[in-house]
């Protein structure tokens, strides 16, 4: 569900669970076309027969693909209204604890962690963990940092 909040009211964020996103599919084909644009053709990626004798017993995401997710989740988490400009400023801490297999759902949970004024606007810092549909641990944990201006 999308947290919809005026520019204005950005400073009081901090502390904020913006909730989870919906659940996302892992595709073969999401995965390939990653490859193709990454030029990372790994074999424990692309090719389901030979990764099904491989350690995870069958292809899964690329660590960046999953990272890249949080784009399009964190659209979905928060909405600011009376903006002018929103960056993706980019990110402090990234760590990949689990690997996704191809046909899993992936969704992203997000906390506010911090808000602080930036000349012209407000850069949050946001607890992003993207989880994997009945797993114990989750597939990413990264710290996003993300600007907002007026």
């Amino acid at each position: 569900m999308t947290t919809t909040i005026a520019y204005a009211d950005l400073a009081g964020l901090a502390g904020t669970d913006l909730g989870v996103t919906d659940w996302l599919e892992i595709t073969q084909e999401r995965v390939d076309v990653f490859a193709d644009a990454t030029d990372d053709h790994q074999w424990i990626h692309v090719d389901p027969a030979r990764a099904a004798d491989g350690p995870f017993g069958a292809p899964i995401a690329h660590g960046f693909l999953t990272l890249s997710l949080a784009v399009r989740f964190w659209t979905d988490l928060l909405e600011v209204e009376g903006v002018t400009t929103k960056v993706n400023y980019g990110l402090d801490r990234v760590r990949f604890v689990s690997p996704v297999k191809v046909g899993a759902n992936v969704r992203m949970h997000a906390v506010v962690a911090e808000v602080i004024e930036v000349p012209g606007g407000y850069q949050l810092a946001v607890e992003q963990t993207i989880e994997i549909e009945g797993a114990t641990k989750p597939a990413v944990v990264a710290r996003g940092i993300y600007r907002f201006y007026a």
